[in-house]
């Protein structure tokens, strides 16, 4: 049995999480700032990272209590590298880093965005290959999967994410912030057909959800007051599901993906999950709610798998002690031409 620690500290939650084999949680420790950054509309980048230098210690010693181990139990430490807040992630590398020393621990740096893949591995048998939608705050993704912690980008948003387009949407209603979880909690009680909004169309497996949200507020503003809030967070949500379905399923028979994998904070949405399901001709796989958004499981996850690979970044230095922390998708070092007469995308994580 091989046992991970994980630090998640991307953006506004702490996380710390034990994981054996990559598949079994043994603790899963979370402090979300939601309430905190609520009454500034969105995550303070500076408050987020105060909060996480706080509470992060408290934390690793939680988790390791939950998990009733030692450090002697442990075989790795785990930490999100990036794509996040700069300063926010150099609290948590910055944490793997002492514990990787005082510990004498290996220390692995994990992709945030292959950690939220990494999420359908615990509690199932999930294996490659497959093709993974990602759709999170601030990245919608499409992703093929060859191996078990390695992924070639095939699409991806062109302007803003669709978790983006949820929140500044939420703005324009007056639902506050996080977004998602407002809407998706009123479009359940809305008509979905009342409003017709665009999808946008993009080349090859790309997005764009920037002309969707500008159609909403155009909508608003031909609009007697008081809103039919609910009819426009159901016809809102509807465009964004068959938006992000009809790309997937396109791309799902590209490649010939046998499974379609569902991931990140906007996994959790109702709408999505239901239309995927519904349409798919391959088996549809999606993490729990509680695993959808941000969490050091899926980072302990990932390091496992990416350790039991051939994509170790470890050489002579144990400790790691030039991992650093990135804000944007990691640029590769290499390319592959597969999909190149498709799009321009293509990049291995």
């Amino acid at each position: 049995m091989a046992i991970y620690l994980g630090i998640e500290t991307s953006c506004d939650e702490t996380a710390v999480a034990i994981v054996a084999d990559g598949r079994q949680i043994m603790s899963n420790c979370l402090l979300s700032q939601i309430d905190l950054h609520k009454q500034f509309g969105g995550v303070v980048p500076e408050i987020a990272a105060r909060e996480h230098l706080e509470s992060i210690n408290d934390l690793i010693d939680l988790a390791m209590k939950q998990a009733s181990i030692k450090p002697t139990d442990l075989d790795g430490i785990a930490c999100t590298t990036g794509p996040g807040l700069i300063g926010t992630l150099l609290v948590g590398i910055a944490a793997s880093k002492a514990l990787s020393f005082a510990w004498d621990l290996p220390l692995i740096g994990v992709d945030h965005l292959i950690a939220h893949v990494c999420a359908n591995y615990l509690k199932n048998e999930l294996s490659p290959p497959f093709l993974a939608l990602l759709v999170s705050g601030g990245h919608t993704q499409l992703m093929h999967f060859t191996d078990f912690a390695q992924a070639e980008i095939i699409g991806q948003t062109i302007d803003d994410a669709a978790g983006e387009a949820y929140d500044k949407v939420a703005r324009l209603l007056g639902l506050g912030y996080p977004g998602g979880p407002a809407i998706d909690r009123l479009a359940a009680h809305g008509n979905a057909n009342r409003f017709s909004f665009p999808q946008a169309s993009v080349d090859g497996f790309n997005f764009s959800f920037s002309g969707l949200k500008t159609a909403v507020l155009r909508c608003l503003e031909k609009l007697e007051q008081p809103w039919p809030v609910e009819d426009v967070a159901a016809s809102f949500q509807k465009t964004v599901a068959l938006t992000l379905v009809n790309k997937t399923l396109k791309a799902q028979q590209f490649t010939q993906s046998p499974k379609i994998v569902l991931a990140g904070g906007v996994a959790a949405n109702s709408t999505l999950r239901k239309q995927l399901l519904a349409l798919s001709t391959v088996p549809v796989i999606f993490p729990p709610i509680e695993l959808c958004t941000d969490n050091a499981a899926m980072v302990a996850s990932a390091a496992y798998f990416k350790q039991q690979g051939n994509c170790k970044e470890l050489t002579g230095d144990k400790q790691n002690t030039d991992l650093v922390a990135y804000s944007r998708v990691k640029p590769s070092r290499k390319t592959r031409n597969k999909f190149a007469d498709c799009f321009p995308l293509t990049a291995i994580i």
